[in-house]
């Protein structure tokens, strides 16, 4: 899509979802994650989407392929970078780069269970985002940036807290 189709289909979706906020709400598609072979596990969803993780040696894995860490901090990628190449849709700037690198520190000793005090989850996170675009100021850029971390999904869930179901069957 151009960016003129991504303006005006956020326009479209806006402009509905203003005039129906009912139908903002909805399920998102499930992710099923199925066990491959040692700590291979297959992750599946709609339309044939697939993706598969590893641990690496040290914990057992055979690294060959990403870590569900990894694809965590991929998704906050993708997403600002997504979301920034949305904004600068709607407003008209055309971005010439856009790069997102997300990091972030981890203690293992909380993943492995050893310490309780020890979150299982990342410490801190890090989002580094060049972005440039000719016809913007680097203070407009700055704030579409900025805008695009506190809209994108996957990196404002990981800021708040969100009630989590666990339903376990074992037949």
């Amino acid at each position: 899509m151009s960016a003129s189709d991504i303006k005006q289909a956020i326009e479209a979706a806006t402009e509905y979802l203003s005039q129906h906020p009912a139908d903002a709400r909805s399920t998102d598609s499930a992710a099923m994650a199925s066990l491959v072979e040692g700590l291979v596990v297959r992750i599946t969803g709609p339309d044939d989407a697939s993706v598969t993780t590893d641990m690496v040696p040290s914990v057992g894995g055979t690294a060959t392929a990403p870590s569900p860490g990894w694809l965590l901090r991929a998704a906050v990628a993708s997403c600002v970078a997504t979301l920034i190449a949305m904004r600068a849709a709607t407003l008209e700037i055309t971005l010439d780069a856009l790069e997102v690198v997300v990091d972030s520190v981890s203690d293992d000793r909380g993943i492995l269970g050893i310490d309780a005090a020890v979150p299982a989850g990342p410490l801190s996170t890090r989002i580094a985002i060049r972005v440039v675009g000719a016809d913007a100021d680097p203070v407009t850029l700055d704030e579409i940036a900025k805008w695009a971390v506190v809209h994108c999904p996957v990196s404002e869930a990981l800021e708040r807290s969100i009630p989590i179901a666990i339903e376990v069957t074992t037949d």
